[in-house]
């Protein structure tokens, strides 16, 4: 899809109501309820954090999203596929704010160039005890990514053709937290695997998109 036509009807979506948590479990792994439930105290003190589902054109005008692939580090989400994005600093007046602050620091995109449309649903993420708020914006430019070394290992261009076919969404096997493998619903983007709390808000933004489309 042309990031021109992209851009007249991305605005479209802060007229939908959020498809909200019954969208959101159609990527969720099953054994998901069985975490929230270990985590149901911890909840109660969660942390904050806002991620940023960033639209922009390609080289060819064309329409992409943009994730990120993280380091290899010791945590929960190491070289996991996520968007840019994470916990709130003294600077910032808004978790939209934290997520147009993070796509800064992790991919070297400016907040000038970045117009956010709206926040989406709210996601729990038991393993690191955060809830995360997702926002979805545009940058009407083509962008020429700078990573942040020390947390970012690759930065991957997602076309909208490939995020909104179905051929896409597949079950792979992946490992939980204890290192047990699990077969669980997922997206499959440049070879990448992503699964979690990241498929479960894509999940969202595309039906929001499918409705959009189809109007």
């Amino acid at each position: 899809m042309r990031f021109k036509a992209f851009e007249k009807v991305i605005p479209e979506i802060n007229k939908l109501s959020l498809p909200g948590l019954e969208t959101q479990l159609k990527m969720a792994p099953s054994f998901r309820k069985k975490l929230i439930e270990h985590f149901i105290e911890a909840r109660k003190s969660a942390k904050l954090a806002a991620v940023l589902s960033l639209f922009y054109p390609s080289s060819t005008g064309d329409t992409n999203i943009v994730l990120i692939l993280r380091k290899v580090y010791n945590g929960v989400h190491s070289a996991q596929v996520g968007f840019p994005g994470g916990k709130p600093e003294l600077e910032d007046a808004s978790l939209k704010d934290t997520a147009v602050r993070e796509t800064w620091e992790e991919i070297g995109v400016s907040s000038e160039k970045i117009t956010v449309f709206r926040e989406i649903s709210p996601i729990y993420i038991p393993p690191s005890n955060f809830q995360v708020h997702p926002f979805v914006g545009i940058s009407k430019l083509p962008l020429k990514f700078i990573l942040q070394e020390s947390e970012v290992e690759a930065v991957i261009e997602v076309s909208i053709s490939d995020f909104l076919n179905d051929d896409f969404e597949v079950n792979s096997t992946v490992l939980d937290t204890e290192g047990v493998p699990h077969l669980v619903p997922s997206f499959i983007f440049n070879g990448h695997v992503v699964w979690g709390a990241t498929a479960m808000v894509l999940i969202e933004i595309k039906t929001m998109l499918n409705l959009v489309l189809k109007k």
